[in-house]
């Protein structure tokens, strides 16, 4: 019998799994407004009793949003993944009423009266740990989304939200629409593509021929920039991509300049309101880095190794280009292409060497492996799961004991309709609910090398490394272990969720694993130790300009956070910006923030030193596996059950120290990097 609306209905999926080929763009907005009709139901319920509970209170309002979470965690990762017109033309709707909703609930007195309440005599009733944790986090919630506002606090408080639920989406938009327009670069003369890989010349010829132009080559900016960059010859065209993907809503159709400018100030406004000096203090309020102090700690510890070691990589690079191509200024442009040619003559390498050993299915089951042997996973590809796309592949996850864990999408393939970059995603999150464990539904997507017509989809070595990244967000969704969903898996602190994706990154380069899975897609031949040491030789290869990179982003992100200022002109902004960190010349026309979706529309405003702060703690994290062996039980299991199982049910400092035995230090970040 076919269903009314699949968002909605009850499932009767195996897995529980999410009934993709039933849903349709025209179910959203009903299923939405029918889930936020019972969203306020729920609410209404709770505000309507006499006596507030933890129980009748606390967990009931926990509950209360299943369905609407359900509906939109579904739609947003379509707007992702697969983002025909038709779901994009929803997202200002759907942004909307969400935020009204949840504007309504927080800013809601009696509602809040009966959690305060809860709250306040919290020490009369006795609670577990995860109940206690539950509690504080819905009270601060509370607080931070503006519920001890006055009447007049609060409708300032709602109108910058709602004006902020439109902007942001509006941002992401011109950001895919302004990829999508100049994503496409044709190149015609055969000449220009010498030395680029051999399947990257393939792909580009059969992408053409798609197009009805059989005599030309089209590389798609969005997976192939760095191919362009690192292995066109032609000073040109390298010039050309910088600055046509550089330039990306910096003026023009798509200009992002209003956008980000009003973001900023917005986020201001309603940190302020908030009893914050700025957007800044009010994020790390609720961060592992706790302060300001600490973030740029961490930058000021970092940047002046970076920058040290940058410009001498600057410097050799320049000498270098002078003596191969009489170049004398080293613009952006030429970075990436001498760095590649000089790391070829020099440690006589290139790592295009290394795509015959990466065949994708290989270095899925690689990580999947990596799993098993430190936490005992099973994974097993279903045919009998809905898709949300032909690509995408599903796998059930069991544990050491058979048991069951929850589903794998693994979405690894661009497409137009694909945002570009790698996230995970967590379809249903792990709980208890009413006695019932819900098992967690979690996706890994990326937009990596895909087949041709002769040749199987080969990675390079920086894609073998997303996958990886990706895989660590997946077991740390998948391992969760919480009674209340909004305290699993990926709900912890924002700079501390990238731990579990970093230091699994580590185990890549180890010779054992590489063994287990870097094999010849011909022949089978496990790939040379030759290799392997040459990998291990370049580990710190441009370290100083990668960081330097990073930090750079760092301060670009706090500089639009940490306190407004009325900034005219983005460009000169920028550059003042990063005036006593910046190496290479500014290139006329681009602008980082114009186009930088984490922190505009992507969750990481005031949080993108995130990044450098997992870096810490996976170094000094990964320094405690390399002690005992990077497979030792005791070691993984401790790490499995003091980091990610445990979610967001104690402070992540509390969570690290358990596992390390202290506080991390950045000695370990330092030394692995070469940036003593």
């Amino acid at each position: 019998m076919k269903r009314i609306n699949p968002l909605l209905d009850i499932n009767k999926c195996k897995y529980n799994s999410i009934p993709f080929k039933e849903i349709n763009t025209d179910h959203f907005l009903p299923a939405l407004k029918s889930s936020i009709e019972e969203t306020v139901n729920n609410i209404k319920i709770i505000c309507d009793r006499e006596n507030a509970t933890f129980d009748n209170t606390i967990v009931a309002f926990e509950n209360a949003f299943n369905s609407l979470e359900h509906v939109v965690t579904i739609y947003y990762h379509y707007f992702s993944s697969i983002a025909t017109d038709d779901i994009r033309k929803l997202v200002s709707d759907i942004s909307a009423m969400n935020t009204k909703l949840e504007n309504d609930i927080y800013l809601n007195k009696q509602l809040f009266s009966k959690i305060k309440y809860v709250f306040d005599s919290k020490d009369n009733h006795p609670l577990g740990n995860d109940d206690l944790r539950l509690l504080e986090e819905v009270y601060n919630t509370f607080i931070r989304h503006g519920a001890n506002l006055s009447l007049e606090e609060k409708d300032t408080y709602r109108a910058i939200t709602e004006e902020l639920s439109q902007l942001s989406p509006k941002y992401s938009n011109n950001v895919l629409n302004a990829t999508n327009k100049i994503n496409e670069y044709w190149i015609s003369d055969k000449e220009v593509l010498e030395g680029f890989p051999e399947n990257s010349i393939e792909a580009a010829k059969l992408y053409a021929k798609k197009n009805n132009r059989p005599d030309e080559w089209c590389f798609t900016l969005d997976t192939n920039i760095g191919i362009l960059l690192k292995s066109c010859k032609t000073r040109e065209v390298r010039e050309e991509v910088t600055k046509l993907y550089g330039s990306k809503c910096n003026g023009g159709e798509f200009d992002n300049s209003a956008n980000l400018k009003l973001i900023s100030k917005l986020r201001h406004k309603k940190a302020n309101l908030l009893g914050f000096d700025t957007h800044a203090d009010f994020v790390l309020d609720r961060r592992m880095a706790q302060n300001k102090r600490n973030v740029y700690k961490l930058i000021d510890d970092l940047i002046k190794p970076s920058y040290n070691t940058a410009l001498d990589e600057y410097n050799k690079l320049k000498e270098y280009a002078y003596k191969k191509d009489n170049i004398n200024t080293l613009e952006s442009w030429d970075l990436q292409y001498y760095s590649n040619m000089y790391k070829m003559e020099n440690y006589n390498f290139d790592e295009e060497v290394l795509r015959p050993y990466f065949k994708s299915e290989n270095v899925v089951n690689g990580v999947f492996k990596v799993a098993n042997k430190l936490y005992g996973l099973q994974f097993k590809e279903l045919n009998n799961v809905d898709k949300f796309h032909e690509d995408v592949k599903v796998y059930e996850v069991k544990d050491v004991k058979d048991e069951f864990v929850g589903l794998l999408y693994e979405d690894i393939y661009p497409r137009k309709t694909k945002r570009g970059g790698a996230w995970m995603n967590q379809l249903k999150s792990q709980c208890v609910i009413e006695g019932e464990i819900q098992h967690p539904h979690v996706t890994f997507n990326c937009n990596l090398t895909k087949s041709t017509g002769s040749k199987p989809a080969l990675l390079s070595l920086s894609e073998v490394r997303t996958i990886f990244h990706e895989f660590g967000h997946c077991l740390h969704g998948l391992l969760t272990n919480v009674k209340y969903k909004s305290l699993g898996g990926m709900s912890v602190y924002w700079d501390f969720v990238e731990l579990p994706s970093q230091i699994f990154e580590n185990w890549l380069l180890e010779p054992e694993v590489l063994d287990i899975f870097a094999k010849h897609y011909e022949t089978g031949e496990s790939i040379p130790k030759k290799y392997v040491n040459k990998i291990n030789d370049l580990k710190t290869y441009m370290a100083g300009t990668n960081s330097l990179r990073q930090l750079q982003l760092c301060k670009i992100d706090m500089a639009w956070h940490d306190g407004y200022k009325d900034v005219e002109n983005i460009e000169e902004y920028e550059d003042l910006v990063l005036k006593d960190c910046k190496i290479v010349k500014h290139v006329k026309g681009n602008a980082v923030s114009s186009s930088f979706s984490h922190i505009f529309s992507g969750g990481y405003s005031a949080g993108y030193y995130s990044y450098k702060w997992a870096e810490l703690l996976e170094a000094d994290a990964f320094d405690k596996f390399k002690e005992n062996g990077i497979f030792n039980k005791e070691t993984a299991n401790s790490f499995k059950n003091n980091i990610l199982s445990k979610g967001n049910t104690d402070h992540p400092m509390n969570l690290y120290v358990k596992f390390r035995g202290r506080e991390p230090r950045v000695d370990a970040l330092l030394k692995k990097t070469g940036l003593y």
